[in-house]
């Protein structure tokens, strides 16, 4: 068994082996080569902070991190079936953090579905502390009013994305729907709304990475139309991922307005 350091290069192989780890994970995952190539780019994917296990030249188990100044971030870990529970994601796990230290990360970064059990308990006893619980959410509106929607995204000629204050937010986004994941994404995204909330949309996955009220605007059907005019645009259900549980009013928001549950995640740091 070789375990190294990848390259981008290793994309292909890396592709491959992801869809074979992830056959079986507790939720359906398995992205096309343009996702997955996208939603690393996104995450800040740094293939020389990542390893791999080897086995004859076949890639069994991979770490993929990311580094943004002093976080380093688990994008995902995978072990293909046949090479589960011999140590192969304790010990990439242990080698991923001996690289991010060396490139000056100070804490390491992931999220955990939290049905995953196997998982949560082999990153609690690596050191990883959870700091909060993620949901993630499903809408698509039973009827929209297409006009309505168009009328509303249209922003006011005093909102710029400068406009968009932290004042703004109750929690701070998750790693994948970070300012900085945002400024990464290759896939086009519309910023839309105007001094009362903004709204962040990539179309063509339906992600909605981004959704805030100003706090003296809540309550007045800002955040419905915010929500109408990006089911329009993205034309397809919505994905809320990784929404603060802590942040009940966005939860009670999102099911007031039909919104569905999916998963719950947690989000889990290490000190460095």
């Amino acid at each position: 068994m070789v375990i190294r350091t990848l390259a981008a290069s290793d994309f292909e192989t890396v592709f491959s082996t992801f869809a074979e780890a992830f056959s079986d994970y507790v939720v359906p995952f398995a992205p096309t080569r343009e996702q997955l190539r996208e939603m690393l780019t996104r995450r800040g994917w740094v293939p020389e902070l990542s390893v791999a296990a080897f086995e004859d030249e076949r890639m069994v188990a991979f770490t993929l991190n990311g580094l943004d100044g002093e976080r380093g971030y688990d994008s995902g870990t995978g072990v293909v079936p046949s090479h589960r529970r011999r140590g192969l994601g304790r010990e990439l796990m242990e080698q991923s953090c001996d690289l991010l230290r060396a490139a000056g990360a100070r804490e390491y970064v992931l999220e955990v579905i939290d049905t995953n059990t196997r998982a949560v308990e082999l990153y609690r006893s690596t050191g990883f502390v959870e700091t909060r619980g993620l949901q993630c959410w499903r809408y698509e509106s039973p009827s929209t009013d297409i006009s309505a929607a168009n009328s509303s995204t249209r922003e006011s000629s005093s909102f710029q994305p400068a406009d968009i204050v932290s004042e703004w937010r109750d929690v701070e986004p998750s790693w994948q729907n970070s300012d900085a994941s945002i400024a990464r994404a290759r896939d086009p995204h519309i910023l839309f709304g105007d001094a009362q909330g903004y709204a962040i949309l990539f179309p063509s996955s339906g992600d909605l990475a981004q959704f805030a009220v100003r706090p003296d605007a809540r309550r007045q059907g800002v955040g419905t139309r915010l929500l109408q005019s990006a089911d329009a645009l993205a034309g397809k259900p919505l994905r809320i991922m990784n929404v603060d549980e802590r942040d009940a009013g966005i939860a009670a928001f999102l099911e007031r307005s039909g919104a569905k549950k999916i998963v719950r995640q947690l989000e889990l740091i290490r000190s460095l």
